[in-house]
């Protein structure tokens, strides 16, 4: 038999890599990660739950679409705040965005648990109530093993199929899981193999394996946030991988191609889940940091006489340092906001900057002059 895939390997599954290479990046990754987490002791319970609940929903949201399925998110978001004691809004949950909460949840929080094949077989029911057809169009054995061979990964139209990964035979399954869930439960016990690495490693392991006919990439993405929540050993997840994923997901599937069709240095792939990991911890830490700026604003104004019109600008603009550090706005965005005169638009501003809640960025008066937020605490 020809050598063609990285399971044919005579050495797998015995994976290595240049540590060397990886060192830079894993520290960048450990230094985010706990710049986040300590941050995160400094908000309140309310908004770190609410924090928590925008994360596993656009974890859901996004895993789902790297697969081209695009969930209703108002069903999603229901769900996950009914498990989470918030109050639900938007849209009644739907059975399916109640599953794929409970396989968030189980991944995210249940992080103790051991992972077995049992499992796996629920998680991946959750994924596929009642009914379900493949990529090919044709139904799919929910909450067990394939059977069919071979189990291709392909693309383009049926006359023109390019195959981009074959996986085992299912007559190896068995066999292949057995070792891939040992080696999780152990390697979690272990010093010898780094979390972040041992995450990476597992993702890369599981989708190689393909053990379902549909499925594998949000599964193996889910024992990823597993692995991550064994390895801060707590269950609040304030960064999710998918949304970075999802923005680079012709690398995502180009690296996980050529892994694949490598040997068993796995260098390249594990570079590219420790950049994506440093790109959402960024992320993560600029939203808790925006949170942790609103919060100490409205500290540094309480006593501040506000109009109205003003505090309602004010926190539109705050919300929007959750996506920009730095966001600017002129007389032009007040008056949208708010709903008032060109003239008034413009006294008002004035006045925020009087009272030192903004600050002029540009040269000029009136309409035209531009400001900021003027923050105490910036990143």
């Amino acid at each position: 038999m020809s050598v063609e895939w990285i399971w044919q390997q005579p050495d797998w599954p015995r994976f290595h890599w240049d540590q060397t290479a990886l060192t830079p990046l894993l520290a960048e990754c450990y230094l985010a990660q706990g710049k986040l987490l300590g941050m995160a002791g400094t908000v309140g319970e309310d908004e770190l739950v609410q924090r928590e609940l925008n994360t596993l929903l656009q974890n859901i949201v996004n895993s789902s679409r790297i697969e081209g399925e695009i969930l209703n998110e108002d069903a999603v978001r229901s769900s996950l705040a009914k498990r989470l004691g918030l109050a639900a809004t938007g849209a009644r949950p739907s059975t399916e965005s109640e599953d794929l909460a409970e396989l968030i949840l189980d991944a995210t929080t249940d992080y103790a648990k051991p992972l077995d094949l049992a499992r796996l077989k629920w998680w991946h029911a959750l994924l596929f109530p009642g009914d379900q057809t493949g990529y090919l169009h044709k139904p799919i054995v929910v909450g067990d093993l394939r059977s069919a061979d071979p189990m291709q990964v392909v693309s383009g139209p049926i006359n023109r199929r390019r195959v981009h990964f074959v996986a085992p035979p299912s007559n190896v399954l068995q066999s292949e899981l057995g070792a891939f869930l040992q080696w999780f439960e152990t390697s979690r016990k272990s010093r010898e193999t780094d979390p972040l690495l041992r995450a990476a490693i597992a993702q890369l392991w599981f989708v190689t394996i393909h053990p379902f006919e549909d499925g594998n990439g949000r599964i193996a993405r889910a024992i990823t946030d597993l692995a991550l929540a064994q390895a801060e050993h707590q269950s609040i997840r304030l960064y999710t991988m998918s949304l970075s994923i999802l923005h680079d997901r012709r690398g995502y599937y180009d690296v996980l191609e050529t892994s694949q069709k490598a040997d068993m240095d796995i260098t390249r792939w594990l570079l590219w889940f420790l950049a994506t990991l440093r790109t959402s911890l960024d992320q993560a830490l600029g939203r808790i940091t925006a949170v942790v700026a609103r919060t100490r604003f409205w500290r540094d104004h309480e006593a501040t006489p506000l109009l109205q019109e003003q505090r309602v600008f004010l926190a539109r603009i705050l919300r929007d340092l959750d996506d920009e550090a730095d966001p600017t706005f002129s007389a032009r965005n007040y008056r949208a906001i708010t709903r008032v005169s060109k003239p008034t638009a413009t006294r008002h501003l004035a006045d925020l900057r009087d009272k030192g809640c903004i600050v002029g960025i540009e040269s000029g008066k009136g309409p035209g002059a531009r400001y900021t937020l003027n923050l105490s605490y910036r990143i």
